[in-house]
């Protein structure tokens, strides 16, 4: 049976009046309730839409209404997108501060609470391409070394814990939250089983395979691990037995990208973009790569080719005679 959703709490700003506020907490609760979008999206929405309206109750000196909101024009929300960049605010949050109001605006539309056309007659702004920056073979390999780690005064069970979170992420491709996300029950033991069902980006389930020495790595952890693990619980937990933080292999990760001399790119989701582009290195097929990594659009994979595009032409030019 499926849990209730509690209702959010209502928004309250100075800025706006209180029908628009209670607008924007039913459109938050629907963006949770009806389209399952993450803690953390609706936190981001939530905060952009604010920041909106904190900004428009100064430039136009009063307090935003729902009339007034519907009212915008193209040149208010230029002024939002300039005080915002202003503040070193970078492509990729203006678009989504775009995409949010955007999305609010739909809302108001549908709820016939009127309609914002402004928002439409913006565009996007550009986002700068930026291939993601594999990590080598050979270095990806050393994350899931426990040994590398052996002169840290750390107990032997939370070593054992970081390399079989590392290999699972450079093994299988997870994402670090999907890997945290794991239970005990959905990893099998070593020569009982090849593959693991992963919940990804908008709770969808995938089939992702495992290798049987990253499963051995994550038994070695199971085995001495001081702290009782359920079958329906979490398979990686923290000192203390709750649910592990990102924060901690985060951290792990620049100790040893420290030790092992490598750039500050070297991150665990490095070791998801090292997964991909090691696979299409050795004649991977895109779509196959495609569904290990989730991803709902196979333009997102294709940055991969790209990464190895870089590869082969710097081969080139060191090893052709001519170049």
């Amino acid at each position: 049976m499926t849990k209730p959703v509690p209702p959010l709490q209502p928004i309250e700003l100075d800025c706006a009046d209180a029908t628009l506020t209670l607008e924007m907490t039913r459109w938050l609760s629907h963006l949770r309730a009806e389209r399952r979008l993450s803690p953390k999206t609706l936190e981001a929405y939530a905060r952009d839409v604010r920041q909106c309206l904190i900004f428009l109750g100064e430039h136009w000196g009063r307090k935003v209404t729902l009339k007034g909101f519907a009212a915008l024009e193209a040149s208010d929300i230029r002024a939002f997108m300039a005080m915002r960049r202003a503040d070193d605010i970078g492509g990729r949050s203006l678009m989504r501060a775009l995409a949010g109001l955007r999305s609010f605006g739909r809302f108001l539309e549908r709820e016939g609470k009127g309609k914002v056309g402004a928002l439409s007659a913006i565009r996007a702004p550009k986002i700068g391409k930026s291939l993601p920056k594999p990590i080598q073979m050979a270095a990806a390999k050393r994350f899931a070394d426990a040994d590398e780690r052996a002169g840290e005064d750390r107990e032997q069970w939370i070593l054992a814990r970081d390399a079989a979170v590392m290999a699972l992420l450079y093994g299988s491709g997870l994402r670090i939250s999907e890997a945290l996300g794991l239970k005990k029950r959905d990893v099998p033991k070593p020569g009982e089983g090849d593959v693991i069902i992963v919940t990804g980006k908008g709770n969808k389930t995938r089939m992702v395979p495992v290798l049987q020495n990253v499963l051995a790595l994550v038994a070695d952890y199971t085995a001495i691990c001081p702290h009782s693990l359920k079958p329906e619980g979490p398979i990686f937990v923290g000192a203390r037995g709750g649910p592990l933080s990102p924060r901690i292999i985060q951290l792990t990760m620049e100790r040893l990208r420290g030790a092992l001399g490598l750039p500050d790119s070297a991150t665990p989701h490095a070791l998801r973009h090292s997964f991909a582009t090691h696979l299409l290195s050795r004649g991977g097929d895109l779509r196959a790569i495609q569904e290990l990594l989730g991803h709902a659009s196979l333009s997102t994979t294709q940055i991969y080719t790209g990464i190895d595009s870089e590869r082969l032409l710097e081969v080139y030019k060191t090893a052709h005679p001519r170049a």
